[in-house]
């Protein structure tokens, strides 16, 4: 009689573990195809792992990861010098993530952005090179149409196979990097190269009126006002105007926009061709506004950057302005920290983290934990 309340005790107080196990298998996860898009929280989650994950690298270095990442911070934002800095790496990010969003809005994956920012930088040294008479109020307009120009048909050289023939875009773009590449150091190694250079490869500079106009002692330019418009033109065709409309409608639904009698093909030759341009004019405000000439290594990967950015950005245009200031600072701080013993590539790492993980998350948000029926 007395050991019946205590079982009865001993029942109630240990769980029925059979009955746990059969509740953590009715669990499921799944695709829930109703998320499209990541939650906004899910970017700065992903942006602190990524810090998180490089900061194991750095303390692994011997070197304290706050510390580092202070030091980028006030290289990059703490001075006049270095907020002016970080705005001039940002006008070739927002420029050619803006290109690369417009390429998006459609499904284009257009990651040829560093090629076409090469072809505009060389189309616009070509006005330099066999137009060197040209009228000073001339000079500058004829750069920023070449240089359209050249990144625009760089961008079809990837749309027109895959209109016609079918072919990833994925694939030709990429390509196409190295093929800019390679021509930029064939003019600059051959027909292009400076005489009085001492063997430097790289054009002759530019005279002040190939050269664009500058804010004072600094070397922010006039490239920043090419950035600016460009983006408010972009969020204003995108939200108010009936193109922006149609590629919202092909990039969420092909097939509807098809019925609703949308030329797709059409679209994306126009879409490329502005998206290169986009990155073509980045090229013509880096050579005219900050190196002065055309040269080898004039890029340090500003078209895959701004792959990230507007990644970064979800396409919004408030967002590649935002995302863009701060790769540009990130590219800066990572000058920084060349003070205190780390490479400078320190900043490319961290790029390529933050990518990762907002990737990673953006898959992740698609899934949903449910409980079987």
């Amino acid at each position: 009689m007395s050991k019946q309340p205590v079982q009865s005790a001993l029942a109630i107080e240990q769980p029925d573990t059979p009955t746990r196990r059969s509740k953590l298998l009715s669990l499921r996860i799944e695709l829930d195809p109703s998320r499209k898009e990541s939650p906004w929280w899910m970017t700065i989650v992903s942006i602190l792992l990524a810090l998180v994950f490089c900061g194991i690298f750095i303390a692994a270095n011997g070197m304290n990861p706050i510390t580092v990442y202070s030091k980028m911070i006030t290289g990059a934002f703490g001075t006049s010098f270095g907020i002016t800095e970080t705005l001039v790496k940002s006008i070739p990010l927002l420029l050619c993530g803006i290109g690369v969003a417009i390429a998006y809005r459609i499904s284009v994956w257009n990651i040829g952005a560093e090629g076409q920012f090469l072809a505009g930088a060389m189309a616009a040294t070509a006005v330099t090179v066999y137009f060197s008479n040209m009228p000073v109020y001339l000079v500058i307009p004829a750069m920023v149409v070449f240089s359209i120009l050249g990144g625009g048909i760089w961008g079809l050289l990837t749309a027109i196979p895959r209109t016609y023939f079918q072919v990833n875009e994925l694939i030709t773009s990429l390509m196409l990097n190295y093929v800019a590449l390679l021509a930029l150091n064939y003019f600059v190694f051959g027909p292009w190269k400076d005489p009085k250079g001492f063997n430097f490869p790289g054009t002759p500079v530019f005279t002040d009126a190939q050269s664009l106009p500058v804010l004072g002692d600094t070397r922010l330019h006039l490239g920043l006002v090419f950035a600016i418009v460009a983006v408010l033109l972009y969020a204003f065709l995108m939200k108010y105007t009936r193109w922006g409309y149609e590629l919202r409608l092909i990039g969420a639904n092909p097939e509807a926009a098809k019925n609703a009698g949308i030329k797709i093909s059409r679209h994306i030759l126009l879409v490329m061709l502005i998206s290169g341009g986009m990155a073509g004019l980045a090229g013509m405000a880096e050579v005219s506004g900050v190196t002065h000439r055309l040269m080898y290594g004039i890029s340090p990967g500003y078209g895959y950057t701004a792959i990230i950015v507007a990644w970064l950005a979800k396409l919004n245009p408030l967002g590649l302005v935002v995302s863009s200031f701060l790769f540009g600072g990130l590219i800066v701080g990572g000058f920084s920290v060349q003070t205190i013993g780390l490479p400078s590539s320190i900043s490319s790492m961290i790029q390529g983290a933050i990518l990762f993980f907002l990737i990673a998350g953006s898959m992740a948000s698609k899934f949903r934990i449910r409980r079987n029926a």
